[in-house]
């Protein structure tokens, strides 16, 4: 169970130049206190063929955070221009929103970011040489893509479970002839079951096939549950139906 639930994010001057920062108004909620601060980070993904070109924009500590439903405004530098390959940086791309506790990631919320010129000229002969100037990103802030991971908690043991110790199993010794015995008892009754449940699975077929009628499908379907990350979609808060219990000091964890 998560202690740390997202739920909402603002995203503030969108549409925007391409030089401007990045700003977003972040509502989650804490079901009980934390030791430590909560990390969130902001990167940029410069190239959708190599990791070498994403730029982290910021990273931040909030904290204390207390129970209840917390607010904070996360505010980001733009990326670095001469970073991003110049046939990449007027094109669609990502940004990764993240929040991590204690060096362990359990959110991570994706949106797709369109970097085109601001007008028809530019954008039907583009120049040979990106004008980042005339640059303008449109964030899709109506469909974020989020990703929860599993972590420790400040309530979890995190100690594995193994089986009970025997410290005297192995100081009993063998006895081979009747282990022997017992094996081949074994052995016989199992065939002998095995030849039963033949019979009777040949009796049930015979059943089956005479007293089997066409039915239709049945419209429920069984859920399967995989483990491991929950990839869902999230909508942005476009009101304030949500009380704010608390109001949160953002700093850089330069400041630890």
């Amino acid at each position: 169970m998560s202690i740390v639930s997202l739920l909402g994010i603002n995203v503030l001057n969108n549409p925007a130049k391409f030089t401007d920062p990045y700003q977003f108004e972040i509502t989650f909620e804490c079901l009980e206190p934390l030791k430590d601060d909560l990390e969130w980070k902001l990167t940029y993904v410069g190239s959708s063929r190599s990791l070498e070109h994403d730029q982290e924009l910021d990273s931040i500590l909030v904290g204390p955070v207390p129970t209840g439903i917390n607010k904070f405004l996360f505010t980001a530098d733009p990326p670095s221009a001469e970073l991003i390959p110049s046939n990449e940086l007027v094109s669609v791309t990502v940004i990764l929103l993240s929040c991590s506790y204690s060096d362990r990631e359990f959110v991570r919320v994706g949106y797709y970011v369109n970097n085109e010129y601001d007008s028809e000229e530019l954008r039907e002969n583009p120049p040979n040489k990106v004008q980042v100037e005339h640059v303008t990103r449109n964030i899709l802030a109506e469909k974020p893509r989020v990703t929860r991971f599993n972590i420790v908690w400040d309530n979890d043991d995190g100690v594995e479970e193994f089986p009970p110790e025997q410290p005297d199993a192995d100081l009993v010794e063998d006895d081979e002839e009747a282990y022997g015995q017992e094996e081949g008892q074994e052995e016989g009754q199992e065939e002998e079951e095995d030849d039963d449940e033949e019979a009777v699975e040949e009796g049930e077929e015979k059943d089956k096939i005479q007293n089997e009628k066409p039915s239709e499908q049945s419209s429920e379907q069984t859920e399967q549950i995989e483990q491991g990350p929950i990839e869902e979609e999230i909508k942005t808060p476009k009101d304030e139906d949500n009380q704010i219990n608390n109001q949160l000091e953002v700093k850089t964890p330069a400041d630890e």
